[in-house]
Order: structure tokens, then sequence, then C-alpha cells
């Protein structure tokens, strides 16, 4: 009786033991926290022909690495709360698909506040200026909804400028005594006229001046990854050109709001605003 019954308790120990998935995940990041970038690379089984992720409640491109593997960019946004957060990957093959989920546990993160006096015009607009603020929010949001479905970047991504970051990326900014967005980028207090050359690879899809960022590169790497120069005090990349990694496509400058000449350097992975110093330590040189 004591054998039928640990033959028993076997089978069932058995049939309710979880399946094994196909999909093994490994995330590296600086740190689970928002405005910072997540790499997740996933392995699939043999055949798979395409791989689709879906996390904070968007879609996410992978790109395939190598016969098994494949990769995704997964932006942690500057508003995103505490808490944990599903990461769901789908690969297709031959015969049907797998799925499989990782959590990230996203961690809370305080950021400083500064201080900025600028020009009166560029924090209490005149109505002269609404309709140009107007027209580059609703160009830079094409961008964005836009994206190549291409990995148009190539290797690693290099410094911008060779100066270091001075400004934290995620800041509260107060201008002129009033709150205004979280400063979604990074700062380099470079001489004006250095040049400013391409972080890597990619499509320009707008070169001109905006009301606030003053002059104003965007470069689409592909597969939702962008990066915006402002302030520039030339341009010279052409919208809808091509540009190869360490390309100039603009000059440092002081136009815009700002407080002296800088360049500013903002990424968006997905849609989400992350710290362009994440980009540059987990896929620069």
């Amino acid at each position: 009786m004591r054998t039928v019954m640990a033959a028993l308790v076997a089978v069932t120990a058995l049939q309710t033991a979880p399946a094994v998935s196909p999909i093994a995940f490994k995330a590296n990041a600086r740190t689970l926290q928002p405005g910072e970038l997540v790499v997740l690379t996933v392995t699939v089984p043999r055949g798979a022909s395409a791989v689709q992720a879906q996390a904070f409640s968007r879609p996410l491109p992978a790109f395939r690495v190598d016969e098994r593997s494949w990769q995704i960019l997964a932006g942690i946004d500057l508003a995103t709360k505490p808490g944990a957060y599903s990461v769901k990957v789908t690969a297709t093959l031959e015969n049907g698909s797998a799925s499989a989920t990782h959590t990230l546990k996203v961690v809370d993160k305080s950021f400083p506040t500064r201080k900025l006096t600028v020009d009166d015009a560029f924090v209490t607009p005149p109505a002269s200026a609404l309709k140009q603020i107007e027209e580059d929010s609703k160009a830079l949001e094409r961008c964005w909804a836009n994206p190549s479905a291409e990995k148009l970047w190539a290797g690693p991504f290099v410094r911008p400028v060779p100066h270091e970051a001075n400004s934290a990326f995620g800041s509260r900014s107060v201008f002129n005594g009033q709150m205004r967005n979280p400063h979604s980028g990074a700062d380099f207090r470079s001489p004006p006229g250095t040049p400013i050359k391409a972080p890597n690879a990619g499509l320009v899809v707008l070169a001109h001046d905006l009301y606030y960022s003053g002059g104003t590169v965007v470069i689409d790497h592909g597969l939702g990854l962008f990066s915006l120069f402002a302030h520039l005090s030339a341009i010279d990349a052409k919208e809808g050109a091509t540009v190869a990694s360490g390309e100039v496509v603009g000059r440092v400058g002081a136009t815009g709001r700002v407080t002296g000449p800088h360049l500013h350097w903002m990424v968006r992975v997905n849609g989400a605003r992350i710290d362009p110093l994440a980009l540059l330590a987990l896929l620069g040189q």
C-alpha cells in the first residue's frame, strides 16, 4: 500500500510541475529606475522567424542577434511609477508559437530640482509665438509616431561631443520661479561651435529651428530609438538624409531656452524618455 501511495504522489507531482519555457531572458541595465534603459536578450528555439514583445503597455520591436538570440530595448520612462512590470515575449515558430514573461521590478528614484533664470518669453510665450510652439510640438510628435521599422544603427554608440555631461537627467526644472517639465536629456557644457557628431547611424527626420529648443536635429536610429540635439548654433544635417556614426550634424550653441552655450541630447526609446548616458553605458564603446 505504501508503495502504491508513493507512486501516486510521484505521478501527481510530475503532472503539476510547471513546464519549462523554451524562451530564456537576460536583462542588462544600470539600475531599474525611471529614465533607465533595459537591454533584454531573449533566447528562443531555433527556426523562430519573428519575435514580438510588449512592456509598459506598448509594443517593443525585437531584432535578431544570431540564430537563437534576439534583443529588445525597453525604456523605463521618466514618469514610470515604482512596481512590477511584465515583459511578454512571443516567438513565431515553424509549428506555432511560444510565449514567456519576464518581470522588471522598477524602484523609485528621487530627482533634484534646478532653478534657472531665462528670458521671460520662454516661460510665458507671447501670443505671436503660440502658433509656432504648436507646430513644433506636432512636428516632434510626427517623428516619434513614425519610426523606421528597420534597425538603422550599427555597432556601439559614441559620445556626440567629448565633454562630460554636467546636468542630471530628470531634474525638476523651475524657470523664473515657475515649475516646468522635468529635464529629459543630458547637457554637455561644450564650447560654442563644437562639432556635434551623430552617436550612431540613422535617418535625419528633423533639422530646423524650434521655439524652445532652438536649432534642433532629430535622428531616427530605427526600431523606435531616436536622438534629439538642441540649442545648436548651426545645423549641418539635412532632413531626409542618412548619417553615419560620427558624422557631424551641427554645432554647439545657445539658441532657444538656455542659460548659456551647451548641447542638450535627448534619447527616446519607443516613447520612453531615457538618460542618454544609460544608452552609452549599455550600448556604447
